[in-house]
């Protein structure tokens, strides 16, 4: 099943210092994912807020920056507090899927003072 990202919300305009809410709802049948709130500032790269992984049971907290992650309803908000003129962006929500990569051997670090080191 292919993973969707939702947010239904149009411009906004906040003033100065108060709080504000982004929502952000998501579609997917997989367990282990991560969730991101990117912000794009004016003619700038997009740059990582706040990240929440679905496994953990606490919000994220970052800052000034904080989500409201409700797993069953599939939900992910962003809450912004004390607004500054340089939150002024674009936001952005995103899904990632928890791919586990498994490694496995041996390895062998070669001592300061030897010339090398063999193994069996």
């Amino acid at each position: 099943m292919a993973q969707t990202v939702t947010q239904s919300q149009p411009e906004m305009s906040v003033q100065v210092a108060e709080t504000v809410t982004l929502n952000c709802t998501y579609d997917t049948s997989d367990s282990n994912y991560y969730l991101f709130w990117y912000k794009q500032p004016p003619s700038r790269q997009m740059i990582l807020i706040i990240r929440q992984e679905a496994f953990k049971q606490q919000n994220a907290t970052e800052n000034r920056f904080s989500v409201n992650f409700q797993k069953a309803a599939k939900s992910f908000s962003l809450k912004i507090s004390d607004s500054q003129l340089g939150d002024t962006a674009t936001y952005f929500c995103a899904f990632m899927k928890h791919t586990v990569r498994q490694a496995t051997g041996r390895g062998l670090q070669k001592p300061q003072n030897s010339e090398s080191v063999q193994t069996s």
